[in-house]
Order: C-alpha cells, then structure tokens, then sequence
C-alpha cells in the first residue's frame, strides 16, 4: 500500500519552516501531497493560485520528486479521502501549537480514524517563524531574508510596496 501524506496549510507566504517540514515530511510517505487552502480569517495577502504557484516554485527549487502541490477548500478530512491520504503531517513550532494541533487530531480522528496524524517539531533555527509575523515585519519595513527563501522575500516586498507599509502612516 502506497503511503500518502497530506501537509495541508494556507502558505501566505510559504516560510523556511514549511520548506523544512516539506523536505523532513516528503522522506516519511511515498508521495507528500501540499493542500494550499484558503482561509479568509488569516487575511491573506496572496490569493490561493499566487500561493498555489509559489508553493510549486519553492518545491521546484528542493529537487523533491514526490510532491505534489494542490489547492482545495474543503474539511480536511473530506479531502484528505478524497486525495486518498493516509497521513496527515503537521509541523509544530511550540507549546501552543501543539495544544491547538493536538485537538484537531482527535477531532480527525473521530471523522476517519484510518488517518494518522503526524507531528514534526520545527528545526531549532526555525520554531520562531510564522507567515503571520513575516507579513508584519514586512509591512512595517522589516527584513524577512531570514525567514523566507530570496524569491518569496522578493514577492513580499513587491505586494507590500503594493500595498504601502504600515509604518507610513
């Protein structure tokens, strides 16, 4: 039986962090699928098919053979069937994490329990990072270089020029 993961998320913008579980969670399964989904409460500053072919270009750039990047906006595990998943990989960065991480499993678990929930602790160097506080440090100026790979720095920095910083006004 093929092992299928799932590592679903809204990657607005993708970080080093979800390359890292992406590279760490492609090794677990036979084929890593990324869910990209939308998620209006977060705010995105991406649409979905920006998010999509960002995604694709940064997997792209791993050499990674197995992934496959899709978008959906569906429940998870309705669509998590649908893709014909067995796993679910989630990357954890810290204590609260895991509390909110945690409950969802067991809410997946009661919706199909032949879906295992997997966890991988973020690499030290990483835990810190969130695509919420890239985009804020973003908006007021900041640098993001160490957060995010050249590339998606450069297309922030586009969208917030775009946009006008926080701090100019």
């Amino acid at each position: 039986m093929q092992r299928i993961g799932i590592y679903p998320g809204t990657f607005d913008p993708i970080t080093l962090g979800h390359a890292d579980i992406i590279r760490r969670g492609s090794k677990l399964v036979d084929k890593l699928i990324i869910g990209v989904t939308t998620n209006p409460s977060k705010n995105p500053m991406f649409s979905p098919v920006e998010r999509i072919a960002m995604v694709e270009r940064e997997v792209a750039a791993m050499g990674l053979e197995n992934i496959e990047v899709v978008g959906f906006n569906a429940l998870l595990m309705h669509w998590a069937e649908k893709m014909g998943a067995n796993v679910i990989i989630r990357g954890l960065r810290a204590v609260a994490d895991f509390e909110y991480e945690y409950q969802m499993a067991g809410m997946n678990q009661q919706l199909n329990e032949n879906i295992e929930t997997v966890f991988l602790m973020a690499d030290v160097s990483l835990q810190p990072i969130a695509s919420k506080l890239v985009k804020e440090i973003a908006m007021f100026g900041g640098e993001i270089a160490p957060f995010v790979s050249a590339v998606v720095r450069d297309e922030v920095n586009t969208r917030v020029r775009k946009l006008g910083k926080l701090g100019d006004f």
